[in-house]
């Protein structure tokens, strides 16, 4: 099954890929790999989710906002691949930030968020390596952010 096939199957419809808000490249393909910049929970233009985990946001909407950041994640693979998700081999790995209030530690938890829909999309190829650390501010007051590095064929 082809990926646009799964995700017409997920009733996933991926956004637009985000343009940069500031002097950076959405993504940079070097060799046989692809980096996205880091990818906030955008939807429809604005920040989906705003505000610290432990504080204003609830570790549920915190998983979201990380599902939602993976979507975006995905929108820009597939502007990296031409268009084509299935040239994507792997998803390498998944780097996660997470914007926390004092004491909070649920950082893997909320970013299963992006992990869990990178495996519903890419099955095998999804399984990746992550990072996943808490921090203090966070661009535009979002709630989660993240990068992603996937292998891609010609």
């Amino acid at each position: 099954m082809s990926i646009e096939d799964k995700l017409t199957e997920l009733g996933i419809t991926l956004p637009e890929a985000p343009a940069a808000v500031a002097a950076y490249q959405p993504w940079i393909r070097t060799g046989n790999l692809i980096f996205t910049s880091g990818q906030l929970p955008w939807r429809d233009g604005e920040i989906a989710y705003a505000g610290k985990l432990g504080a204003e946001i609830s570790d549920e909407d915190g998983y979201q906002a990380a599902r939602q950041c993976a979507l975006n994640a995905i929108a820009q693979l597939k502007a990296a691949a031409g268009g084509d998700l299935d040239k994507i081999q792997k998803i390498v790995r998944i780097e996660g930030y997470v914007h926390c209030a004092d004491g909070f530690r649920g950082h893997p938890q909320v970013l299963n968020g992006a992990s869990d829909l990178v495996a519903e999309i890419f099955g095998e190829k999804g399984k990746h390596t992550r990072l996943a650390l808490g921090i203090n501010e966070m661009p535009l007051n979002a709630a989660v952010q993240l990068a992603m590095t996937a292998e891609v064929a010609d």
